[in-house]
């Protein structure tokens, strides 16, 4: 929802069009926790920047074999940051994240948001 704070590689890479947008709804919970904590504000009703912030994007299943595949990763403890990457493993699709934490996770392709 703030472009301006995507990486000059980050916004190239998703504004071409044969890159796919998938959305983890794991993504859209973490941002409701968020903006409950005050830590972001949401524009709009709840319905109106769920419609903005999806737009454009598919949504990636939570599916057993991505429970699995978070809970056999070698990494931090938290779920959320779990099911992202087990999920850009699972579906092979690549991870953008800011998170350091979340980069060069073995065989899971990430881009660096910086």
């Amino acid at each position: 929802m703030e472009p301006k704070r995507l990486g000059p590689r980050t916004a190239r890479e998703l504004n071409l069009p044969e890159n796919e947008l998938w959305l983890s709804p794991v993504s859209t919970w973490e941002a409701l926790l968020l903006a409950r904590k005050g830590r972001i504000t949401l524009q709009g009703d709840l319905d109106t920047w769920f419609s903005d912030a999806t737009a454009n994007t598919k949504e990636t299943p939570l599916s057993h074999e991505i429970v699995i595949a978070a809970h056999r990763l070698q990494m931090h403890a938290d779920p959320a940051d779990r099911f992202l990457a087990a999920t850009a493993q699972v579906l092979g699709l690549t991870l953008v994240t800011a998170d350091e934490k979340l980069l060069g996770l073995g065989d899971i392709k990430s881009l660096a948001n910086r």
